[in-house]
């Protein structure tokens, strides 16, 4: 006899979204400042920001392998929240034992957390995804949980470390990562799918989808464009002679324009399709970017352009999210997730980096900005085509289906 469904339960994953993202907010802004402070270099800052890179390149599929074919889905998170806890401890004993030890745990700590996007979003799209569409209200009030841990830990482990001093970074982060495992196991792992014997659906017939690969391409594309922002945005608004506190400003009213999307999507995300909210967010991506290199002088215009973020990010990862959940059925979408992070922020990151750095060292940072435009611009085309194809494919079927109905109806001889 088959098990009722468990009733879905926010509260658990609101806490990992929040301590997963609140990791990020300590480790990405200050990690560069605790290395400094341990005596290496600018460039071997950079190798160690690159390793992470590199890593979101091949983790989240490695582990949404794993989760896909042993559906023990929450089982495999724990595992990996409770390696990423050790790793973040084990910070602090490696310190000083040269570069090589250090990387080595950073390989660790990056490898072990690539798994909580892939499969989380996998376990609460099981939840939130009846397979007609995307519970956008439910989804939008767990996921914004994720910006509010990453602004409230940029400020206060500023106010921390400030006070005690940067070395203490290793132990914050053992703490989060902790507080990370204890999330986990509040997930209730019967609400996943246990099937009897390994699942082994192939991917690649999703993949050589038309309209998956259009998608796939336009939201390589819109993160690649987004890196101009990532990597350079604070550099560009020091360049221009902005003090901190508006550098900090600018980034604030992004993030909050982000969490009021992700509070009330669940009223209006659901009167456009996936596909439509993918091209708006390129447009308004190729606005913002524009703006940006244009009027990068005027703070006023700026801040207008930091609150398309609610689109260009949020209204963006939504939309995402629901297209990977109607592409990539259950035994195939933690490696769905997967694909989304690698093909969406990996790879991306590793060659925004590389080329706005060239970019900007030839023709300045405000180049960089109109050159991500541009690619928002080639993201929309992109998005529009898997629209395209998309329909294509529903217009078959209902031909498809209305020829049998027809044939139905037709009398017996």
């Amino acid at each position: 006899m088959k098990a009722e469904a468990a009733p879905f339960r926010a509260a658990p994953f609101a806490a990992l979204w929040l301590c997963y993202f609140g990791f990020n907010g300590l480790f990405m802004p200050y990690s560069p400042l605790w290395l400094s402070q341990l005596g290496y270099s600018t460039l071997a800052i950079g190798a160690f920001a690159a390793l992470q890179s590199w890593t979101r390149i091949v983790a989240p599929y490695g582990w949404g392998w794993l989760a896909d074919h042993g559906g023990r889905r929450v089982a495999l998170l724990r595992l990996a929240a409770a390696i990423s806890a050790l790793a973040a401890g084990a910070l602090w004993w490696v310190r000083d034992a040269g570069v090589w030890p250090l990387a080595l745990v950073m390989a660790v700590l990056f490898l072990a957390n690539g798994a909580v996007t892939p499969i989380a979003e996998t376990l609460l799209l099981k939840h939130l995804h009846d397979g007609t569409g995307l519970d956008a209200h439910r989804y939008g009030r767990v996921r914004l949980w994720g910006s509010i841990g990453f602004v409230a830990s940029v400020l206060l482990s500023g106010v921390v470390l400030q006070g005690a001093g940067i070395a203490v970074l290793p132990l914050l982060c053992f703490v989060l990562m902790v507080l990370l495992v204890v999330a986990t196991w509040r997930l209730n792992a019967t609400a996943e799918s246990s099937p009897q014997a390994p699942v082994r659906a192939l991917v690649w017939p999703v993949l050589r989808r038309p309209a998956v690969i259009w998608f796939f391409a336009g939201v390589m594309l819109t993160v690649l464009a987004h890196s101009a922002l990532y990597a350079f945005f604070s550099l560009y608004l020091a360049e221009l002679g902005y003090a901190k506190v508006w550098v900090g400003a600018l980034w604030a009213v992004a993030v909050g324009a982000e969490i009021v999307f992700f509070a009330v999507a669940g009223r209006f995300f659901a009167r456009l399709d996936m596909h439509h909210w993918l091209v708006l967010a390129a447009l308004a991506s190729a606005l913002r970017f524009a703006a940006t290199a244009a009027f990068g002088g005027v703070a006023a215009l700026l801040l207008l352009a930091q609150v398309l973020h609610c689109i260009t990010f949020a209204a963006q990862h939504m939309a995402c999210t629901g297209l990977i959940a109607r592409h990539f059925p259950d035994e195939l979408r933690a490696r769905g997730s997967a694909l989304y992070s690698v093909l969406g922020y990996g790879i991306p990151g590793v060659l925004g980096g590389l080329a706005g750095g060239l970019l900007s060292e030839q023709l300045g940072l405000g180049a960089v900005f109109w050159a991500a435009a541009l690619v928002s611009l080639a993201a929309a085309a992109c998005s529009a085509m898997a629209a395209r194809a998309d329909n294509a494919v529903a217009a078959r079927l209902t031909s498809r289906s209305n020829v049998k109905v027809a044939s139905a109806d037709l009398p017996k001889p």
